[in-house]
């Protein structure tokens, strides 16, 4: 790589700041942000032991990131059957799902921080035979340690907005030098295949987002049964990741809906479950409980308020319709419809959904989805639905058929990424010990 001034000059500020890292982590661990038991991690020391042979090194910044890799994590243990898979991300949140949804033969560790001597002592330890980045993770220090050990590298599913390609053009030649490391690009969307295109000066291909392709969200179905057994045959629906702001507006549009359909229950399930004591005053006027709690749901409950992670599979399980959020206040930019849509739901949104916004424009072409533009109209929505068994039958089998059409992203995604894989399993790569 032909480093610039300002990746030295990068490279050499994150080795000045490296002596305060351990104290700012320590101080993260207090708040939840870190794992306090596994802070070597951030530095590049090991929990566990590397497996004998080949390694493959996947990395996502977070939840949506490490789960969007799982059908490909799949599909490369099944082409490689002795092979081992290292996922790496940066938040605790992401590291308690991957422990609870990796398959065997793959292993998580917290990515380390971008300085130079943590970096290293991550790569020395692991020596990965191939390294695949997901979305918008440029870390300059680990890009240019993983290139000069000739480990191929791919970045798939990229993702970055105009601002983001309109500033990396300002230091092109930076931009040239780290996102030259990487063998292969694919992008998510066609915007970001034509910003990396005019950026680099080389054809940057899209193959559609890979977290179109991924698997249905799970749930423990005793815990569906129990639920059904207690909530009857009420119509459900579930407002899908809240943010601030959101909650008020889905409670006024459940007020809606309950003048129609009295018995009407609603999961409000937000987005960060730590927000759970700024919502609850919200409830006053509902009866509601928390799913963190599991308080039997009996005929009064009007709100299941979920305040937990990684139980959405279980929420779309028991929803006839799903509004999903992050979508109805500005500078929100939405959530992924496909995981209701795989769960057989009528799906619906808000105005802004930017951050998906080819998975939905291709919905709605479809009919696979609805938009609602204005916040007071959502109740009005989910009513038509919930009125009219045909019609909401035929909405949640229009979303699951495009849901399960988008399988096909995984293949054309793997046929890509074929140049920088092994053409067979190589028991001899790596250390053996």
């Amino acid at each position: 790589m032909n480093e610039t001034g300002l990746i030295r000059a990068y490279s050499g500020l994150t080795q000045v700041l490296a002596p305060v890292l351990p104290l700012w982590i320590k101080q993260r661990a207090l708040k939840g942000k870190e794992d306090a038991t596994r802070q070597g991690e951030r530095f590049g020391v090991p929990s566990i032991k590397r497996p004998k042979g080949q390694l493959f090194w996947m990395h996502g910044a977070s939840v949506g990131e490490t789960m969007m890799l799982l059908p490909l994590i799949n599909k490369l243990l099944a082409a490689y059957p002795a092979a081992h898979i290292l996922v790496t991300s940066g938040t605790v949140t992401s590291a308690n799902l991957m422990a609870e949804r990796l398959p065997p033969r793959a292993l998580h560790q917290y990515v380390p921080l971008d300085t130079p001597k943590a970096v290293s002592s991550f790569l020395d330890f692991w020596t990965p035979d191939a390294a695949l980045w997901a979305e918008s993770e440029i870390w300059p220090n680990l890009i240019t340690q993983t290139q000069s050990r000739n480990i191929p590298m791919a970045l798939i599913n990229a993702r970055m907005s105009d601002k983001s390609i309109q500033r990396w053009f300002k230091r092109k030649e930076s931009a040239l030098a780290l996102f030259g490391a990487f063998n292969i690009i694919l992008a998510a969307n066609e915007a970001t295949a034509n910003g990396l295109s005019w950026l680099l000066g080389r054809e940057v291909e899209s193959t559609g987002n890979l977290k179109d392709a991924a698997p249905i969200l799970p749930f423990k179905t005793d815990e569906l049964n129990a639920l059904k057994i207690q909530i009857g045959n009420r119509p459900i629906w579930c407002a899908a990741s809240t943010h601030k702001g959101e909650e008020a507006l889905i409670l006024e549009a459940h007020k809606e809906i309950k003048k129609h359909h009295p018995e009407a229950l609603l999961i409000l399930a937000l987005r960060h479950p730590e927000r759970r004591a700024e919502v609850t005053p919200m409830l006053l006027d509902a009866d509601y409980v928390l799913r963190s709690n599991g308080t039997p749901i009996t005929s009064s409950i009007s709100v299941l308020l979920y305040d937990t992670i990684g139980e959405m599979g279980l929420a779309y399980a028991l929803s006839d319709v799903s509004f999903v959020c992050g979508s109805l206040v500005e500078g929100l930019m939405g959530h992924n419809p496909l995981e209701p849509a795989r769960l057989n739901n009528a799906v619906l949104t808000g105005a802004h959904i930017a951050s998906f916004a080819d998975s939905y424009m291709q919905m709605f072409a479809f009919k696979a989805a609805k938009r609602i533009l204005a916040p007071n109209m959502v109740g009005q929505a989910v009513t038509e639905l919930l009125s009219n068994p045909d019609k909401l039958t035929e909405q949640q089998q229009l979303a699951y058929d495009f849901a399960v059409s988008r399988d096909a992203v995984l293949d054309y995604v793997w046929e890509k990424l074929t140049p920088i894989l092994p053409t067979t399993s190589d028991q001899t790569s790596g250390p053996q010990s």
